[in-house]
């Protein structure tokens, strides 16, 4: 272990480009402004900017597989760049999400944990969170991811 690469006593500190609080984790506003700034994609390789900047995020942003659905054709080989109101609807509701994104908290040991699942048509989320001393929920994660194929075939309920 490194001296100078550790710290105690600290009330915060950034660790891999978040910010670890004593109340919960955050994510740096840096990250955050890197995608508020970004304009509108005007071409895939834009896009796949915007796709590379997303993942390291993904566990603040509710059901992102979801949000992230009407880019998905413009991933596509061979299909042509054509920017949407669905694509453009997208891009704005995840930029609005992050201006204002959740803390995620530490599970406490010994109470239950509190499952949410969301099955959309092509997508599924999913927040794991817990109470609180005063019976708030808090969010411990956000997951999600696009369905398959041939998931999409089965019915609501088999897609929970």
């Amino acid at each position: 272990m490194n001296p100078s690469k550790c710290a105690f006593g600290v009330i915060s500190g950034k660790f891999l480009g978040l910010i670890v609080r004593q109340w919960g984790i955050e994510i740096e506003q840096a990250k955050i402004d890197a995608i508020l700034r970004m304009p509108e994609p005007r071409n895939i390789h834009e896009l796949k900017s915007l796709q590379g900047k997303l993942p390291y995020l993904r566990r603040f942003i509710s059901n992102l597989a979801g949000r992230w659905q009407p880019f998905s054709r413009l991933m596509k080989k061979d299909v042509p760049f054509q920017w949407d109101e669905a694509c453009d609807k997208a891009f704005k509701s995840i930029k609005s999400y992050l201006m204002k994104p959740p803390v995620l908290v530490a599970p406490v040991l010994g109470r239950p944990l509190i499952l949410y699942v969301a099955a959309q048509e092509r997508s599924v989320g999913i927040l794991l969170a817990q109470k609180n001393d005063e019976g708030k929920e808090n969010t411990l994660y956000y997951l999600g991811r696009t369905m398959t194929p041939n998931e999409l075939k089965y019915s609501p309920i088999e897609k929970l």
